[in-house]
C-alpha cells in the first residue's frame, strides 16, 4: 500500500525534482533500489539516527561533507597557468 508523500522541490539548476516524503518510526526502515536500506535507528529530541546499508562501492556522506568533498575537488582541478607550463618539466629546470 502507498502512504508516501510526493512533493516539488525547486532544484539549484533549472531541472526540479521529486522528493518522497516518508514517515518512519524507530527500527522502521527503506529500501532505495534493490541494495541499499536505510533504517531509524533512534530518535531524541529533533535528532534522528539513520543506520544506512549500501554496497562498499556507493559512496554514503553527510550533505555538508559531500559538499565540502565536491569544493576541494574543484580547487583542485583548477590548474594555474603558472602550473601547467612546469608540467613536464624536470624538478631542476622548474623556475
Amino acid at each position: 500500500m502507498w502512504r508516501g508523500n510526493l512533493e516539488w522541490l525547486a532544484g539549484k539548476s533549472d531541472q526540479a525534482s521529486i522528493m518522497l516524503v516518508l514517515s518512519r518510526q524507530r527500527d522502521e526502515s527503506i529500501i532505495i533500489g534493490d541494495n541499499i536500506v536505510i533504517t531509524v535507528v533512534d530518535v531524541r529530541g529533533d535528532k534522528v539516527r539513520l543506520g544506512i546499508e549500501a554496497p562498499r562501492e556507493v559512496s554514503v556522506h553527510r550533505r555538508e561533507v559531500y559538499e565540502a568533498i565536491q569544493r576541494e575537488n574543484q580547487q583542485a582541478a583548477q590548474i594555474r597557468t603558472d602550473d601547467a607550463r612546469q608540467i613536464g618539466r624536470a624538478p631542476n629546470d622548474r623556475k
